[in-house]
């Protein structure tokens, strides 16, 4: 047996269908395609963000563990600007210098008073990782948003399309199958159109969900390591 979908596919007229489309229709289309676009637009930049914050998050925990020095990490860690966890040593790290300066000018006392000691080191780890989530989470709500409505726009676009086709056929006073396939065919194009845009934002905003959980857990668990190094060697 031959499919018949790329068949139906491949017979379709689409210059037929958007020249016979009404105003409404017209703009369902229009809606769906721009959207489609920069659905692609955003999967794509995303997906490289995250695969850059991946690959760099890689090379930042090989120094992290390998590193005898803070301030070597430190450095790499600077040009690792596309790794939230990077990021959040980087934070924790200004933040335990501006400890140890103070320091320098008070005793451990009056710093722990002061500053707050390690308690700092944590709130600025965890400002950190709160921001590095924003930043990876950014636009990708609009995924879902698309994943979410277009159906919903290509099914009213349909809808308006078979009402059309219907006072057509009912002015013609001819409602033979011939007469009635071919624009209710059209109509349903819009259903199709939804779908095209809304099938691969799902897919694409399940897999960066995914993804930025998996960054969340990481960055969480660098965090309690790191505040662990900390305690271990500067507030004992």
């Amino acid at each position: 047996m031959t499919p018949h979908l790329p068949l139906a596919l491949g017979a379709m007229n689409y210059v037929e269908i958007i020249r016979d489309a009404s105003l409404i229709e017209l703009a369902v289309l229009l809606l769906l395609m721009g959207v489609s676009v920069a659905s692609w637009a955003l999967i794509a930049m995303k997906a490289s963000q995250l695969a850059k914050a991946r690959a760099q998050s890689l090379t930042f925990l090989d120094t992290f563990w390998k590193a005898s020095r803070l301030e070597a990490i430190y450095q790499t860690a600077q040009k690792l600007d596309g790794s939230p966890l990077s990021k959040v040593f980087c934070a924790g790290y200004e933040e335990l210098t501006k400890l140890a300066q103070a320091k320098e000018g008070g005793t451990e006392g009056a710093l722990a008073e002061r500053l707050g000691g390690i308690e700092n080191v944590e709130r600025a780890l965890h400002r950190a990782s709160t921001a590095q989530i924003t930043e990876l989470e950014n636009r990708v709500s609009f995924l879902g948003t698309v994943g979410a409505a277009s159906p919903f726009v290509g099914l009213f676009g349909t809808v308006i399309g078979i009402l059309s086709a219907f006072n057509q056929i009912a002015e013609q006073g001819n409602a033979t199958l011939a007469t009635v396939a071919a624009p209710v065919g059209n109509a349903l194009f819009a259903t199709a159109a939804g779908l095209f845009a809304a099938i691969p934002a799902v897919v694409a905003y399940n897999s960066f969900v995914s993804r930025i959980k998996v960054f969340d857990t990481e960055m969480s668990n660098f965090s309690a390591d790191f505040l662990n190094i900390i305690k271990r060697h500067f507030f004992r």
